[in-house]
């Protein structure tokens, strides 16, 4: 019998994260529903039946807050999924004074990670990324200028973002799995969803063409990578540390995604930061 586990998936009022929702709320396990917009997040989980909680990582104290909320709520977390991010279409600060797209693709799951770690510990729970093959192609990591104050470019910014969740697992499996925490990086694939909706971005006018769209999968296949990790057995259906495309460790990465000791500095960077 398959075990049940009290799985937490951010992003999931949209996309592969509602799909994932559906899926696993399916399958019997108790879900989290954690997104940005009460009404959108609230629905998908009045039509599932599943609990919610509403936080915008454009906003730390969000952030904090439902971390409370979740630790009050759940003795145990067997899985969080960091699924929330975006794209965004000009360089814009966020109330805490950090560029959106590394707070809200990086730093607000990297904080909320590290505000639930006692719990994840406890219950020996997998840590969930989606990254994107964006890592690979635009993504550079320098940690002088985490914010790209000197080369900011939208999909550029997000590349980055997006190779920091790759080295963000990393780091956290090489400080955690000994203590029974899995983590796994994934690029779910071109899917057709509200990605980079109202960022004014050429992301957004590629992803909203028809023509395009058609050949985009569904958020129903997107999901499938993370439902696999989600309810698979790390060691067993897939290795902790690593990074998948296509359902198995990518052959190709960035250059930067392994290595170790920018990882490290990462870590201790977006530490800094927070602090």
């Amino acid at each position: 019998m398959q075990q049940v586990k009290t799985i937490v998936i951010t992003g999931a009022s949209d996309g592969i994260g509602a799909a994932a929702a559906r899926r696993l709320h399916r399958t019997g396990h108790r879900v989290v529903v954690v997104g940005r917009s009460p009404e959108k997040t609230g629905a998908i989980a009045r039509e599932i039946g599943a609990e919610s909680q509403v936080a915008d990582f454009a906003r730390l104290d969000d952030v904090r807050g439902l971390a409370a909320e979740l630790l009050a709520a759940c003795p145990r977390i067997d899985v969080l999924a960091n699924n929330a991010g975006g794209i965004f279409g000009s360089r814009t600060s966020t109330v805490d004074g950090f560029e959106q797209t590394f707070q809200v693709n990086h730093l607000a799951p990297f904080l909320l990670t590290r505000l639930l770690m006692d719990r994840l510990v406890a219950s020996g729970a997998s840590v969930i990324q989606t990254s994107s093959v964006g890592a690979r192609l635009t993504g550079r990591v320098d940690l002088d200028d985490l914010q790209h104050e000197r080369d900011f470019g939208a999909v550029r910014a997000y590349g980055t973002t997006k190779l920091e969740n790759i080295l963000f697992t990393a780091e956290l499996h090489r400080r955690y799995h000994a203590r029974g925490v899995s983590a796994a990086a994934f690029h779910p694939g071109s899917v057709a969803s509200g990605f980079g909706s109202g960022s004014g971005s050429f992301v957004q006018h590629v992803m909203g063409s028809p023509v395009v769209r058609a050949f985009l999968a569904s958020p129903e296949k997107g999901c499938e990578q993370l439902v696999r990790f989600a309810e698979g057995t790390p060691g067993v259906d897939w290795e902790s540390g690593a990074y998948y495309e296509k359902g198995r460790p990518a052959r190709r990465t960035n250059p930067q995604a392994g290595d170790a000791a920018l990882a490290r500095g990462l870590w201790e960077r977006s530490e800094d930061l927070l602090a």
